[in-house]
């Protein structure tokens, strides 16, 4: 991902931030499997060593996992506009800037990582490096629990809630997208999809992906498939 991209993404989420906020801090509330595989996540990885909110945008996943009783949460994004939201909401929390294709965190220094959403903004030339960015940083069984939209559709949108931005928002493939965690090193623990709720948000069929840095240097983990039928 160039520079340009780079910017065009911070850009366009620092413009949107406060709204962003505003209508989504309090979505999970809405969302019972989420917060049933946010639970799950939270039950492995609290009081292991510290747990990344990758793309943490105002922090509603860390605020979930620390009162899940996971204390070493913290938040990492791209947008300083979102980092302020993040601090305003969660003073309790702490939030750092930072970029998952370059992640500023040191070898095996994560018990775990949610990143919900995180990907979908990266050109698909992308992902690879962030992939393996996000299995460096991990401990040896360390768990990643990760969420995207499903599709195969590019959504490019210049305007957001009466904003500029330029952002493109990437449907993806679970299968795809397992195949390129394995290659960067991941061992995938289970796969599951669900159908969009109701007047909540955007109408997609969303994947939720646990998969987990091997304790040795191979990983021989084959992705399951366990649909939903929520929402």
């Amino acid at each position: 991902m160039n520079d340009a991209t780079t910017e065009a993404i911070r850009q366009s989420y620092d413009r949107v931030a406060e709204e962003y906020a505003r209508r989504l801090f309090e979505e999970l509330r809405h969302k019972p499997l989420d917060r049933e595989l946010l639970d799950r996540f939270a039950r492995q990885v609290r009081s292991r060593g510290e747990v990344c909110d990758m793309g943490c945008g105002p922090g509603q996943v860390a605020r979930y996992l620390k009162n899940a009783d996971v204390p070493q949460v913290f938040g990492l994004d791209l947008s300083p506009g979102m980092l302020e939201q993040a601090g305003r909401l969660n003073p309790d929390i702490t939030f750092r800037e930072g970029n998952m294709l370059a992640l500023p965190l040191a070898d095996a220094s994560l018990a775990g990582i949610a990143a919900f959403y995180a990907i979908v903004n990266l050109p698909p030339e992308s992902l690879p490096t962030a992939f393996a960015e996000m299995q460096r940083v991990l401990v040896p069984g360390g768990l990643l629990l990760l969420a995207f939209h499903v599709g195969d559709e590019v959504i490019e949108e210049n305007e957001l809630w009466g904003r500029p931005i330029s952002l493109k928002f990437r449907f993806l493939q679970a299968a795809e997208i397992c195949r390129q965690m394995e290659t960067a090193g991941f061992m995938i623990e289970e796969v599951i999809e669900r159908e969009p709720y109701p007047d909540v948000e955007y109408q997609s069929r969303r994947a939720y992906v646990f998969a987990r840095r091997p304790t040795s240097s191979r990983s021989n983990g084959e992705a399951t498939q366990t649909p939903d039928n929520s929402g």
